[in-house]
């Protein structure tokens, strides 16, 4: 079993809020920060930090589990 930390910034679109280029970090702490700092980046809605525990080899993953949330973020986060 590995778990990945995940930041994740949105971005406006001409739809609403849309997932912008996710950052594989280092540890929860690590990626609350880059969430925190990507929120805060022009352009960007607000940001996420979350993790997700799984087997790579079978691809097999629990839910992700939200860590932190900053700015303006989609309320359904369950396609994560």
């Amino acid at each position: 079993m590995a778990t990945y930390y995940v930041a994740l910034p949105f971005v406006f679109s001409d739809y609403g809020l849309a997932p912008g280029e996710a950052t594989e970090c280092l540890s929860a702490n690590a990626a609350v920060m880059r969430a925190e700092a990507l929120s805060r980046k022009p352009g960007h809605a607000g940001a996420i930090a979350f993790s997700r525990t799984g087997d790579p080899s079978s691809g097999d993953f629990s839910d992700a589990k939200l860590i932190g949330k900053f700015g303006e973020v989609p309320d359904d986060l369950s396609t994560l």
